[in-house]
């Protein structure tokens, strides 16, 4: 039996980490989901839709859930000083897990999920040395290139100043989502500075610096409806030779999904592919344990 979703506070390095956490007893493994900019990790706890919801999804499923709220956001909001930097941030995210989970079962190891700019601090994470400890990451709303319109819009974006079509790049075509979640009851009220620079920095320096560090297998996500970044397959052809170090990049494609592919009508497809691949990274690494 899997509990239900329950908020946790713990304290990493004198920082306050906030998360939304659901653990199954005996876990199989634990995942570790990341949220983009702007929102919170409810982003992963589709409000009024459980089916939806990748926690309680993956706890009914066998897995210990962890939604973390992303360096700068929740409880860790006040403190821009601890966050600047991103070995700070990735210090951050594995000292919350950590502390999390402290005695708990763990299973096979810890899976690393992000979204958007999420994925930042996803990749960060795996291209660390702790980081090829890892079952395996999922990438999903990110991308080498922008679309051109998206890229000109970008150039004008703020923390303060949200452009005019923004919300079109992230939320439509609308139908794919619950009409109360386009009432951004899903969004935070404020960003971390770095992000700034974090998503001017992303596509041209820090995605092809990190992705070649990545040595744990990678499964990558695309939207049908995806708007905001260049999802043809040469620019998958792309990404996939930047991954040249993981033993496996695996490219899913969720059909009538929009950016935000976990809070949409398919997120409950989208997660059990995740939850698969999972499942796949699990078993590779027992294969090699018997072998070795």
């Amino acid at each position: 039996m899997s509990a239900a979703p329950r908020s946790r506070l713990v304290i990493v390095d004198g920082v306050p980490m906030s998360a939304v956490v659901a653990e199954a007893e005996n876990p199989k493994a634990v995942i570790l989901a990341i949220h983009g900019g702007g929102t919170t990790a409810m982003y992963f706890d589709c409000p009024g839709h459980p089916s939806y919801s990748l926690l309680r999804t993956g706890a009914a499923a066998g897995f210990t859930v962890v939604a973390l709220d992303r360096p700068g956001y929740g409880s860790s909001a006040p403190y821009p000083e601890a966050m600047v930097e991103g070995e700070q941030r990735v210090n951050l995210a594995y000292g919350a897990i950590d502390r999390i989970i402290g005695e708990r079962p763990s299973g096979a190891g810890l899976f690393v999920m992000g979204h958007s700019g999420g994925c930042e601090l996803t990749m960060r994470m795996a291209a660390t040395e702790r980081g090829a400890e890892l079952l395996g990451i999922e990438l999903a709303g990110t991308g080498r290139h922008y679309h051109p319109a998206a890229r000109e819009m970008l150039k004008t974006a703020t923390r303060e100043r949200r452009p005019s079509g923004l919300r079109e790049l992230l939320w439509h075509p609308e139908h794919l989502y619950p009409p109360e979640i386009l009432t951004g009851i899903t969004v935070s009220p404020t960003a971390p500075a770095y992000e700034d620079q974090m998503v001017s920095d992303w596509a041209r320096q820090t995605f092809p610096e990190l992705a070649p560090a990545v040595r744990v297998p990678v499964h990558f996500s695309i939207a049908e409806h995806e708007k905001v970044w260049q999802t043809d397959d040469s620019a998958l052809t792309e990404i996939a030779g930047l991954f040249a170090a993981a033993p496996r990049f695996t490219v899913h494609r969720q059909q009538d999904a929009g950016h935000n592919i976990s809070l949409g009508h398919t997120a409950a497809d989208y997660h059990a592919k995740v939850l698969a691949f999972v499942e796949e990274c699990m078993a590779d690494d027992a294969e090699e344990e018997a072998a070795g």
